[in-house]
């Protein structure tokens, strides 16, 4: 992102997220029903009779799960209205209705749409529905449960998709639909994005999709035909005034300029490009890049609902410190407070070793650490080196510790100099790195699952900013020392580990990357597919 918001919320707060995957208790248990609410100090000055809202129920054949939500959201209000008054329909009825459409359009998602809603809806908005009769009452119980759907969709995401088969081991957001239906009744369908269950990535992602979806509507854009492999600043080509005119789509440059010359504007947009596709930001067009321009606009918009998707599995913005590290991108993110401090660049798990998607607490950071050489790289190189070499140990800084090998802490140590620890399953850390020169790779996909640091010290003196035991020469002395030493963090400070190949940066830019791991092309078919 380069400033990135996507999960920006990973953290575990709201009244509406509950991170585990057990059944929401709204689904299990009807709340009792709510008597001191009495006509005098209700919401509204209409009532629902309980007994129709049953025969509702059995009539629609509606499942426990929905009509237990259902049943419980009237009991807390004693079955006052939520939709109707006496003068009519509630005016932010219009504003939840619009919601939902925009939900079906931008998503192309029809599962929502309720052709009997639409009637009655028409009806109750034209005044020709008596607020109180059976067809109003209809009107109310639908527009709710229509809301609850809606929020499950647009905000919890598709519950056919398994998350964990799709790679993805960050436990799914939960939302209660009932909260946030109470919290736009308070507001009277105002400010909606203040009391959204929804990260703000997703509705910038949006605005981007709609974006593009104006760009297919009016037939996309030309394919690039290139006639040699490189163009660069003062060259003329006949392509360059497609690629102009690729590049005015899609917000990379505003000159209205159409000729074959390579202008110092053309040269400004070209690295506009590079830097929200991650290219290196050299300005010059290759092949590679007319690559990148000519895919379709059909997969630019896919890519983006897939993203959208996996954010929706993501809670809100969160207030507090955590890192993010976005595997596509190949960069970790700081936030503190909540707010975008600083990023750096990483080396992430190769296409053989992936990086597991997940989250943890970072606890411990180790100062000069040991490298602890895997089983499977001691099978696959340690012992054959020994085999070949006798000196191998000796010449890479390695010995052998209780029938295992380890590398002495150093400058050529595997881990570098520094390693922080959020214990997990995957044995998977971040670390610091003696090979500083893949730092500056485009691509960055070289480890063996962990993840290496550009800037570890900087990250070091981020986490003991507050502890004043711990200064930069401290620091630094501790990394340089060739002793071990851990140190466990006062406070713990939530690490994600995510997967987004297309997100809105800080400046308010679209941003994609190539799909590494091939995660995208597998929730593709899910999503997609026939």
């Amino acid at each position: 992102m380069i400033k990135i918001f996507i999960l920006a919320g990973i953290c575990m707060a709201t009244i509406f997220i509950s991170c585990t995957s057990t059944p929401e208790k709204a689904d299990a248990q009807v709340s009792a029903r709510d008597k001191s609410v009495t006509a005098a100090e209700s919401y509204s000055d209409l009532f629902i009779d309980s007994t129709v809202m049953e025969k509702f129920i059995v009539q629609q054949g509606y499942k426990d799960s929905l009509a237990n939500r259902l049943r419980s959201f009237y009991n807390n209000r004693n079955y006052q209205c939520a939709w109707f008054f006496k003068e009519g329909i509630a005016d932010y009825a219009a504003t939840f209705y619009d919601m939902y459409n925009d939900y079906i359009n931008y998503s192309g998602d029809s599962s929502l749409y309720n052709p009997v809603l639409l009637q009655l809806y028409d009806s109750a908005n034209s005044g020709n529905l008596k607020p109180g009769d059976s067809l109003a009452v209809k009107t109310e119980l639908l527009l709710t449960v229509q809301f609850f759907r809606y929020a499950r969709k647009a905000y919890q995401g598709n519950n056919q998709l398994n998350a964990k088969e799709l790679d993805w081991f960050i436990p799914r957001k939960k939302i209660n639909p009932a909260a946030v239906l109470d919290s736009m009744l308070a507001n009277k369908g105002k400010n909606i994005a203040d009391y959204e269950p929804v990260n703000k990535q997703y509705n910038l992602l949006k605005q981007q999709l709609v974006k593009y979806y104006g760009i297919e509507k009016k037939g996309g854009w030309k394919i690039i035909t290139a006639d040699r492999k490189t163009y660069k600043l003062n060259d003329s080509a006949a392509c360059l005034t497609n690629i102009k005119k690729r590049l005015l789509l899609t917000g990379d440059i505003n000159n209205t300029d159409t000729s074959a010359v390579f202008t110092k504007e053309l040269e400004d947009g070209i690295k506009n490009f590079q830097h929200r596709y991650g290219f290196k930001e050299n300005g010059v067009i290759n092949t590679a890049l007319i690559a990148e321009m000519n895919r379709p606009v059909e997969e630019r918009l896919q890519q983006i609902l897939i993203n959208m998707e996996r954010i929706r599995w993501m809670p809100a913005q969160p207030t507090t410190d955590f890192l993010l590290v976005n595997i596509p991108e190949f960069r970790l993110h700081v936030y503190e407070k909540g707010q975008h401090a600083f990023s750096m660049n990483v080396v992430t798990g190769s296409v053989v070793h992936n990086t597991v998607i997940f989250n943890g607490n970072l606890k411990y950071i180790v100062f000069s650490p040991y490298w602890n050489v895997p089983t499977s790289i001691l099978k696959k190189e340690v012992l054959p080196g020994i085999a070949r070499n006798k000196n191998y140990l000796a010449s890479h800084n390695m010995e052998w510790n209780n029938g295992a090998v380890r590398q002495k802490p150093g400058l050529s140590n595997s881990l570098g100099l520094v390693k922080f620890l959020f214990p997990n399953s995957y044995d998977i850390y971040l670390h610091d790195s003696p090979a500083k020169s893949l730092f500056s790779e485009a691509t960055r996909a070289f480890s063996h699952g962990c993840i290496r640091l550009g800037e570890p010290k900087k990250l070091a003196q981020f986490l003991l900013r507050n502890d004043a035991a711990w200064d930069s020469v401290k620091i630094t002395n501790a990394m340089n020392a060739g002793k071990e030493q851990y140190l466990t963090l006062k406070e713990t400070i939530p690490v994600f580990i995510g997967y987004f190949t297309a997100w809105v940066d800080g400046e308010g830019k679209l941003n994609f990357r190539d799909d590494i791991y091939g995660h995208d092309k597998k929730m593709k078919a899910r999503l997609f597919g026939k």
